[in-house]
């Protein structure tokens, strides 16, 4: 059955775990909330959702520069104490999200950041469009609020899908990360540098660059 937005927005409220875990689940469970509150559970997401509060303050500051000193990138990433931010197992993670942000180039960590003028822009780029298809005018908003999911998912770390397992989203690829160390971790900021950024220059692929060099 078809999950509605109002589904996973409660699922989201009672667990904390995140919206596309939300929505998987509750698609396993056809809409059964409870149902879907128990999935999560098992997977360890509403344990990981309830650690999210907890002050994290440790971790790393994380690099990442392709072979050639082409793409660089920064990356903090918070933990609890300092030993989980000593560990193999939390530096492997910091690896992994700052070779990914290499290869797909995000703009925003989540959603949430992304400036309201940046937002409204894409939403009037996505009405035009749909308006120029020749759909009516009835549902164009509805179209557009689907359509919003795809810019999120393109530029906004947390919904984007992870380089080296592109069946899990960076978002739940943390949350497996806090439910296996048991401390609350957060991506917090990153910046990332692309040689000859901003001048006139032949185009390369970088995310295909960067990959051929990582050994999956």
């Amino acid at each position: 059955m078809a999950v509605t937005a109002a589904q996973v927005k409660e699922l989201r409220e009672k667990t904390g775990a995140g919206m596309l875990d939300c929505k998987k689940a509750l698609e396993e469970a056809n809409g059964d909330l409870t149902k879907a509150g128990e999935i999560l559970r098992e997977k360890g997401l509403s344990a990981a959702a309830n650690k999210a509060g907890r002050i994290a303050t440790e971790g790393a500051v994380e690099s990442y520069i392709h072979a050639g000193g082409k793409v660089g990138v920064l990356v903090e990433i918070n933990c609890e104490t300092d030993f989980v931010g000593k560990t193999d197992q939390f530096k492997a993670f910091c690896r992994d999200i700052a070779m990914h942000i290499a290869a797909a180039s995000p703009t925003y960590v989540r959603r949430e950041e992304v400036p309201t003028e940046a937002l409204d822009k894409e939403k009037e780029i996505l009405r035009n469009q749909a308006l120029n298809e020749g759909k009516p005018e009835k549902i164009v908003d509805k179209m557009v609020e689907g359509r919003i999911g795809k810019y999120y998912e393109e530029y906004c770390l947390m919904e984007q899908a992870f380089v080296k397992d592109p069946d899990k989203t960076i978002e739940q690829l943390l949350n497996e990360k806090i439910a296996t160390i048991g401390e609350n971790i957060s991506i917090r900021r990153f910046v990332r540098f692309a040689l000859g950024e901003g001048l006139e220059k032949k185009q390369e692929n970088f995310a295909e660059e960067v990959m051929s060099q990582v050994k999956l």
